[in-house]
This record gives C-alpha cells, sequence and structure tokens, in this order.
C-alpha cells in the first residue's frame, strides 16, 4: 500500500486574459495525495486555443 499517490485532474473553469478578455477553458491539476487526502498542488497548467501549453501562472482568475 502506498501513502503518497500522485492524482491529474482535469475541470472547466473561466479565465480572464488581458489580450482575449474572458474565455473557457480545461485546467489540468497535479496532486499530491496521503492516504487519499489532498496534500497540496504540485503544478497547474490549461491548454490554450491553439493547442499550446500554458502555465496558469500567466492568466489570472475571472471570478
Amino acid at each position: 500500500m502506498n501513502l503518497f499517490h500522485i492524482k491529474r485532474k482535469t475541470k472547466t473553469e473561466s479565465i480572464y486574459a488581458p489580450n482575449m478578455g474572458v474565455l473557457t477553458t480545461q485546467v489540468t491539476y497535479i496532486t499530491k495525495y496521503f492516504l487519499k487526502i489532498p496534500i497540496k498542488v504540485l503544478h497547474k497548467y490549461r491548454e490554450t486555443y491553439y493547442g499550446e501549453i500554458k502555465d496558469c501562472e500567466d492568466c489570472n482568475l475571472f471570478i
């Protein structure tokens, strides 16, 4: 039995980019778990309209 494991989950979010405005995109979270309890998010990235992979630190979340 592993105590630690890493899981990848994708969900849809609304993001505000200064160049394009508000857009809806799929954001992938890579999360570290300890005994099936999430500890922290290791990395968060999204796929752009043109198919590029970008880090989510480049954009602001639109609420």
